[in-house]
């Protein structure tokens, strides 16, 4: 598989999904009218937390560590956070307790059950060190304690718990009618919104002090061992996971460098949708897209690949023009024309508006990775193995939602953020 995890030892702070995908519809129609009680046990409780976080931080500046009490208080808020988040965005079901127990909801995050010594320094300047991880939390699931708020207006009252990230809240709005309609929540939008929470928990559990061990965005890591993998997708993304080299310089001057390539990108586009209007008439007709056309495309869809591997840093060395498959270190498998069902064709552009939607949300993640992985590669030279991940997936997902688009496949795409299984789906 590409992409999988770094062996090293597991994150403190781990998901825990247990969710059978079952929604009840009466309770998901209801769902932000019933969470109303959560809205304001949240508001009172974030309010208690910011006095004892501070208190909390005091205190490990002199001993090195959290007290037992309060690290425990920090554990069950960031555990309420989680299961709350989860009901509200429907990646669980039951409705949750107001106690942040271990063990209580589907959705649930480990923590350490007793506080450890950490490195002071880090402890005095936590805030400042947990800013790239907050601003990767927004993207994902809204700021610390806000992921959980998305539809209510406490947000507006206590700064820094503001509404939800685009990730989630999509999530949630296109789980709603597919609750509503068929009784589950689909895998790819439980498995995204899960990841996000999972993140935003390990977030949450670092600026508070739960552990000194920074987030990881490795979607790998944080899902594969809770949750079964996807159906593996005819497109998919390839590539060499471990080569995380950056160049300085060429790092330094990314977007300049990139500007032949975008404008090559746009021209190109402008033709793609030429070329796929011609292939929407074919496999009309047909039922089988014309190959030279596929060709093209796929062409295309891979090229937009490496342009924005290179430009979002997620790869190195400087693209080709041309799209050819196996010459870039982050590249796209896809396969030949098949047989595709007339009426997904004739309504391609409705069916793909829900993924238009995921892939908007997961393009914040991206461009806050692309951020953040400039900033770290000019320092460190080399790129972060959790971000970079994270935005492979998003790159993952967005061929794959061109992919649908351009008719190169009738294969939806999927949000999981894990890879696919070896096996195509039968």
């Amino acid at each position: 598989m590409p992409y999988e995890c770094h062996m090293h030892e597991p994150h403190p702070v781990r998901l825990v999904v247990g969710d059978d995908y079952r929604r009840s519809r009466l309770t998901v129609f209801f769902r932000l009218l019933l969470a109303i009680p959560h809205y304001i046990w949240f508001f009172l409780w974030t309010l208690l937390i910011v006095v004892t976080a501070i208190v909390n931080w005091l205190i490990s500046i002199f001993t090195g560590k959290p007290p037992g009490g309060l690290h425990r208080l920090m554990c069950s808020y960031v555990r309420y956070q989680a299961h709350l988040s989860a009901y509200l965005a429907l990646v669980g079901n039951p409705y949750p307790g107001f106690s942040g127990e271990a063990g209580e909801y589907p959705i649930d995050v480990r923590l350490p059950e007793e506080p450890v010594a950490q490195r002071r320094w880090t402890i005095l300047i936590r805030i400042l060190l947990a800013i790239p991880a907050l601003i990767v939390s927004a993207a994902m699931a809204g700021s610390t304690g806000g992921n959980a708020s998305f539809s209510g207006n406490s947000g507006r009252r206590t700064r820094g718990f503001n509404g939800g990230g685009a990730l989630l809240f999509v999530c949630a709005v296109l789980g709603w009618f597919a609750s509503l309609a068929r009784g589950r929540m689909p895998k790819g939008l439980r498995d995204a919104g899960a990841y996000a929470i999972g993140y935003s928990a390990q977030a949450s559990a670092y600026l508070l002090l739960v552990t000194d061990r920074y987030p990881n965005a490795d979607p790998t890591e944080m899902l594969v061992a809770v949750t079964d993998r996807p159906p593996r997708h005819p497109v998919r993304v390839v590539g060499d996971p471990y080569d995380l080299r950056r160049s300085r310089l060429t790092v330094f001057f990314r977007f300049l460098l990139s500007i032949p390539h975008l404008i090559w990108l746009t021209l190109w586009g402008i033709l793609s949708v030429l070329a796929a209007i011609a292939q929407w008439f074919v496999t009309l007709f047909r039922g089988r897209p014309a190959a030279g056309l596929h060709r093209f495309l796929a062409a295309y869809v891979r090229y937009r690949l490496h342009v924005y591997a290179y430009l979002m840093l997620v790869a190195n060395p400087f693209p080709g023009f041309t799209g050819t498959a196996g010459i870039y270190p982050l590249d796209l498998e896809v396969g030949g024309p098949e047989r595709q069902n007339r009426w997904k064709t004739g309504f391609r552009i409705v069916l793909g508006i829900p993924a238009i939607l995921v892939n908007a949300a997961l393009s914040g993640a991206l461009f806050a990775s692309a951020v953040l992985t400039w900033f770290y590669a000019l320092v460190k030279g080399s790129a972060p193995w959790g971000l970079r991940n994270l935005s492979a997936y998003t790159l993952r997902y967005d061929a794959q939602t061109e992919a649908y688009l351009l008719l190169l496949t009738d294969a939806y795409p999927h949000a999981s953020p894990l890879e696919g299984e070896n096996t195509p789906a039968e």
